[in-house]
């Protein structure tokens, strides 16, 4: 599956079943497009079992407001539209799968 584009309209649709992980991001931010591949890359291995979902927070900053968003990236990781965990900050392939991977 690929990774999905978060708007203000198709937000909480996109979050409220299963287990899916929210990129918190912006263009301007350097670790947040560092985070890009490696996403890529647990797309790939999670398929099916893992939605994830990128959402640009200077073009939807009521969402990033609504979840406290105040550094960049921030992931959070939603079971069934609950929010189970928040990550802060850009983390390697390895530590975000040990993050998701009890979750999944």
């Amino acid at each position: 599956m690929a990774i999905q584009t978060a708007t203000d309209a198709n937000f909480n649709e996109l979050i409220k079943s299963g287990t899916v992980l929210v990129d918190f991001w912006a263009a301007w931010c350097g670790p947040c497009r560092m985070l890009g591949p490696v996403l890529e890359d647990i797309d790939q291995k999670t398929a099916g079992r893992l939605k994830i979902v990128k959402l640009n927070v200077d073009k939807h900053g009521d969402i990033a407001g609504r979840y406290r968003i105040m550094s960049l990236p921030t992931m959070i990781l939603f079971k069934d539209g609950v929010e189970a965990e928040k990550i802060i900050g850009y983390q390697s392939k390895k530590a975000l799968l040990e993050l998701i991977q009890p979750h999944l």
